[in-house]
């Protein structure tokens, strides 16, 4: 099984914290939606011999075109693959987009996820992001999502600057009240070129604090967790059944087409990405080439692809499967890493599989980066 991301480079205005590729000029939307379907069409040859299980718009900000244009996009996908019955199709949506109409003409066309970018139920919260939507919209459009949609995720940012343990676990609560299958929360992280990289540089906005990041971490977990959520994922938390099939596909190293402008591919053992450029990106398929670049992945590279994705999830890593794939001098080289760590209690072992203790949960990606292999090939 295989998936389809098509990326949606647009938005209405820049959040402070995005280093993601998106334009706030809309003027070739259209013309980017007929690229995009001609991408999926260029492609399909890909996926010859696979069976797509979800298709996932990202971004940017896919709420921003026309319920009619994502349909032309769903349609292209169908046209040129093998769809299992009932795909699992998200669109990422922002809150002042969703109107009950558009909510209703999504669920109406093939859409059956929604994932909302709340990211905060506090008006400060949101001015200090730079978001599009208020408090109000966010609210109003949560009340009227749940009536339609059964499947709906919802992101949260915590690691605020300024923000309290108390204020943190309003926002989760008011999550719950809604009765939402599924929650993604990210720390917030500064990336370079962006303006909240500038506002802290300037002493506008106070440095993030990683400890105050890793109790409202730890908080997240045991709330949600009190709540019937299982997490997953690092970032990710699911009630039984509502896991995202799209993003455990990354995770377990399924293949993947990204389509768009920036947009990534996987087949196993090559990694594409597109060109980060709206205007490039259209004047190459218009010209019927792909924008693509491609890496094959060296042995070592899949290895650490692996530890990386595999800490981060409740399957972990398979020591047999590292054995089996990779040899045993691998096996050896992360025993011997892997050591500290589970002296330590943050890692640990159960039926040949290493995971992270609940205690290194937080710091997985860190513990993760010191199990690399690096420079064997």
């Amino acid at each position: 099984m295989s998936g389809i991301y098509i990326h949606i480079p647009f938005c209405k205005q820049a959040c402070h914290y995005c280093d993601f590729h998106f334009s706030t000029s809309l003027k070739k939307k259209e013309e980017m939606v007929l690229a995009l379907a001609k991408e999926i069409q260029l492609r399909k040859d890909e996926f010859k011999e696979e069976v797509v299980e979800t298709i996932y718009f990202g971004g940017g900000t896919p709420s921003i075109l026309e319920v009619s244009n994502l349909k032309v996009l769903i349609d292209a996908v169908y046209s040129n693959y093998n769809v299992i019955d009932n795909p699992e199709i998200t669109v990422e949506a922002n809150p002042d987009d969703l109107t009950e109409e558009r909510i209703i003409e999504l669920s109406n066309n093939g859409v059956n996820r929604l994932s909302i970018g709340i990211q905060s139920f506090f008006e400060d919260d949101l001015k200090l992001m730079n978001r599009a939507h208020n408090v109000e919209e966010a609210k109003r459009c949560l009340e009227m999502a749940t009536h339609y949609f059964d499947n709906i995720t919802i992101d949260l940012i915590y690691g605020m600057p300024n923000m309290s343990n108390e204020k943190w676990l309003q926002n989760i609560e008011t999550a719950l009240s809604y009765n939402i299958p599924h929650i993604s929360s990210y720390a917030l992280t500064v990336e370079p070129k962006t303006a909240l990289h500038k506002f802290i540089k300037q002493g506008i906005i106070p440095p993030l604090d990683d400890e105050l990041a890793q109790a409202h971490f730890h908080l997240l977990v045991n709330t949600l967790e009190e709540n019937g959520f299982i997490h997953y994922e690092l970032s990710n938390f699911g009630k039984e059944n509502y896991f995202s099939k799209n993003n455990s596909s990354y995770w377990l190293g399924k293949k993947y087409i990204g389509i768009g402008p920036s947009a990534h591919s996987y087949d196993g053992s090559t990694r594409g990405w597109n060109v980060s450029n709206n205007t490039l990106y259209l004047k190459s398929i218009q010209e019927n080439k792909l924008p693509l670049e491609t890496e094959t992945l060296t042995q070592t590279d899949r290895y650490n692809e692996y530890i990386m994705t595999g800490l981060r999830t409740i399957w972990g890593v398979s020591l047999d499967r590292i054995e089996n794939e990779f040899g045993k001098s691998y096996l050896d080289y992360l025993h011997q890493q892997a050591a500290k760590y589970i002296e330590d209690h943050l890692l640990f072992i159960d039926d040949n599989i290493l995971r992270t203790t609940k205690s290194g949960k937080f710091l997985g990606d860190g513990i993760a980066s010191d199990l690399f292999l690096l420079n064997l090939e």
